[in-house]
């Protein structure tokens, strides 16, 4: 389908990869630019946010829950619709899209079906929220023996769709958890199972995000560790025994082949979450390391190979009252704003989002910030110790008379760029550890952050409330949330 017409719409660069493959000139699912997503899109009217029992003790499904965020709506503010999973025990994580803005030339594709992996029991639930976007349907179950038995893989991941109407998701080991056994599954437009991604004996180190920039024929993953780790809790003891990540792995794009492995040593521990800056001509980007609560920036060099430098660090605070003496900001989640101008990143434990300027991307500037949660709110066991030994706790404020549970953990930005929503569940097993029955047992919450795009700062909604802890089924926890339309993290432009 690599018309003329095609190719006249993809840049040199990108059809040199690939990228321009089953897509023409007429419009497909979401922009043409992050620009025009930013200036045209619509404002966001519906939140899909993965929701999970697991862990919990509660012995149900975990469930997809449509939230309504029109601030016109008579439903505003709250879960208007729940669609369970099939069985008990998945642990729905991230999500993403089977089309997105990569699909923009390709009018033949839609951005209909939600892709949903199962980071625990491994299967990929593929949701239709074309028939009723107020209340999706589910439409197929891709097993998780069938992607065992022809793949090798387990532990899914982050979905990304292709140029291609592939599906790639990055798998974090093997079906028993071991992390050598990790890689890219591939699903066709059909949800069929095709096969791996990457080249035999390219596999990573360890898995857990990917993002790709084609322009540069380059995707970069990061590295969490071994599910047979992770998937029991955090135990400090696993890091010194490699069974944690520090680096990021470097693909020649579409090709699957690992071209460079950066290691980030002790600076960037449990690199998670990375993104490469929107605009597909860049050649920068950055990760979050959760450990060492550093943002490292990578970059290609003038030879043509790829470096990194830490860009943001977040110091560790002296403590009283926790597990250790000291205790990390723990970066778990951040988004880049469409324009390429903001960062914004969670301290799951300290308990802040920020947003930094990052104009000049080797040097942000810290723009605005607030507490939503942590472990060293007021009224916790938790004190932070000041240089001149005195005790402090942060003040963070009630919405809708409610006191604020567990930390920030994911967030999305508005394709605007005014408006950042946040939840507060990492992964059920690690909010057992970290926050306890406070979590566990009272249920999620998500938060909208208004944002001050000209000056720079962040200010709770106070009118903006959705309470987990009140479902039908009971009290539950809630990660990672899209748009009907697209959005910050699940968009790629080619």
């Amino acid at each position: 389908m690599a018309a003329a017409v095609a190719d006249a719409a993809v840049p040199a660069a990108a059809r040199a990869n690939g990228a321009g493959a089953g897509c023409c000139a007429a419009k497909g699912p979401g922009y043409a630019t992050p620009r025009e997503a930013m200036e045209k899109g619509p404002r966001e009217g519906l939140l899909y946010v993965t929701c999970v029992y697991n862990g919990t003790g509660i012995d149900k499904p975990d469930y997809l829950a449509t939230v309504d965020v029109d601030p016109n709506s008579a439903t505003y503010s709250q879960v208007i619709h729940r669609l369970p999973a099939t069985h008990i025990g998945d642990e729905l994580h991230h999500s993403g899209w089977n089309a997105c803005s990569s699909c923009h030339g390709d009018p033949s594709t839609s951005r209909r079906f939600l892709i949903l992996p199962s980071l625990l029991s491994g299967r990929v639930y593929v949701v239709d929220t074309a028939k009723d976007p107020r209340a999706p349907a589910l439409h197929t179950v891709v097993q998780a023996e069938d992607i065992a038995e022809k793949t090798g893989l387990g532990f899914p991941h982050t979905s990304h769709c292709l140029a291609t109407g592939d599906i790639m998701i990055s798998c974090l080991g093997d079906k028993e958890g071991n992390a050598a056994g990790n890689g890219f599954l591939l699903l066709d437009s059909e949800f069929n199972v095709k096969g791996r991604w990457e080249k035999p004996g390219h596999s990573p180190l360890f898995g857990y995000d990917f993002w790709y920039q084609p322009r540069h024929k380059t995707m970069i993953s990061s590295s969490w560790g071994a599910p047979a780790a992770f998937r029991t809790g955090f135990d400090l003891q696993h890091v010194q025994d490699g069974l944690y990540g520090r680096h990021l792995h470097v693909y020649d794009w579409p090709g699957g082949e690992l071209k460079q492995t950066l290691d980030l040593g002790s600076t960037g521990l449990l690199p998670l979450e990375v993104r490469f800056l929107h605009d597909p001509s860049k050649d920068t980007g950055y990760v979050g390391c959760a450990l060492t609560s550093n943002m490292v920036r990578f970059f290609k060099t003038a030879d043509g190979s790829w470096s990194h430098e830490v860009a943001i660090s977040i110091e560790p605070l002296k403590v009283r009252n926790w597990m250790l003496p000291e205790m990390p900001g723990l970066i778990t989640d951040f988004v880049i704003s469409l324009d390429d101008r903001y960062l914004y990143l969670v301290n799951w434990l300290h308990g802040d989002i920020r947003q930094y300027n990052i104009e000049d991307p080797a040097k942000p500037v810290l723009a605005g910030q607030v507490f939503v949660g942590g472990l060293l709110q007021k009224g916790s066991d938790v004190v932070y110790v000041t240089d001149d030994d005195k005790e402090e706790q942060y003040a963070v404020p009630q919405v809708k008379g409610n006191r604020l549970r567990g930390g920030p953990q994911m967030i999305q930005l508005s394709l605007d760029g005014k408006r950042v929503y946040v939840t507060n569940s990492l992964f059920s097993r690690w909010d057992e550890q970290f926050y306890g029955p406070d979590l566990l047992k009272k249920g999620s919450h998500m938060l909208q952050i208004d944002v001050d795009t000209e000056e720079g700062g962040l200010a709770v909604n106070p009118n903006f409330f959705v309470d987990f802890g009140t479902e039908p089924e009971g009290p539950s926890l809630a990660h990672e949330m899209r748009y009907p339309g697209g959005d910050c993290t699940s968009d790629i432009w080619i």
